[in-house]
């Protein structure tokens, strides 16, 4: 009886250990194939190879402020700064004007009081550029100490209403030859045709190539020369290389040598030269 329960003990001892190695078996096996399986879909993926490098810091960091996770490129030079947009004038208007509203303080403390009214060429029913600080301008510039007031033998005040001595327009090239006719203005110069002293918008946008001084100073410049014609002054010569042009030479033309300057009045001083073209 006990010979035959040991047997039975020994059999059962026998299947644990059988059934233990087929379960070990089928473990070994099952990882075996499930590594393969792995090791091909990895090789067979085309979004990740072992060729693909590890993307660098840079081109993962947000930039500071943002979220992006693109690269981080400085800009050329032509992109760190838009070049600014050229302005082309209109060749032509309506011929139409608006006048700048309003009137000025009397400019000057002696001498004869001349009026003058401000007229803006209009493009379609808008103006070419704005009126009131086109008036501005010319009142700024004719009421300036070192403008033709200096002299004591002449005052300005700008007005809207008659009665006006002379106008000053800001015209297009076409209409300031038409303005200026008889004075050869080629739609490039400015000019003083009677009581019309004649702006070219031209030449109050872009100046001249030649011009050695700010845009500001061309537009001073050109209104007081043209208003000095509407006085009875003439054209003056630059008296010498490196000195300021007097402000009745044809800057607009040529320096000549001298440098730009707006002013017929320098340190208290009329400024002048010889009598004569540029």
């Amino acid at each position: 009886m006990a010979a035959r329960y040991q047997r039975r003990l020994e059999r059962l001892a026998a299947a644990r250990r059988r059934r233990r190695r087929i379960v070990v078996t089928l473990v070994v096996v099952a990882t075996l194939v499930l590594g393969i399986a792995v090791v091909r879909g990895g090789l067979n993926n085309p979004q990740q190879t072992a060729l693909e490098p590890t993307p660098r810091l840079s081109e993962t960091r947000p930039a500071s402020g943002g979220t992006s996770t693109a690269p981080s490129v400085a800009p050329s030079p032509s992109a760190t700064s838009a070049s600014p947009t050229p302005v082309v004038p209109p060749q032509s208007g309506s011929g139409d004007f608006v006048t700048a509203p309003g009137e000025s303080p009397v400019l000057g403390f002696a001498g004869e009081l001349l009026r003058y009214r401000v007229q803006v060429e209009l493009l379609d029913s808008a103006p070419v550029f704005d009126p009131e600080e086109f008036a501005a301008m010319v009142d700024a510039t004719l009421g300036d100490p070192r403008s033709w007031i200096a002299g004591g033998t002449v005052r300005f005040q700008r007005t809207a209403t008659e009665p006006w001595d002379f106008t000053v327009y800001l015209a297009t090239p076409d209409t300031v030859d038409v303005l200026c006719a008889g004075v050869n203005t080629n739609g490039y110069t400015s000019c003083r045709n009677g009581d019309r002293v004649v702006i070219n918008l031209a030449r109050w946008l872009l100046a001249v190539e030649h011009w050695d001084s700010d845009l500001t100073t061309y537009r001073q410049y050109v209104i007081n020369h043209e208003v000095g014609h509407r006085l009875g002054e003439r054209h003056q010569r630059c008296p010498g290389p490196g000195q300021p042009a007097p402000v009745m030479q044809q800057q607009t033309l040529t320096l000549a040598e001298c440098h730009g300057n707006a002013w017929p009045y320098i340190n208290g001083e009329e400024y002048s030269g010889e009598l004569g073209s540029y």
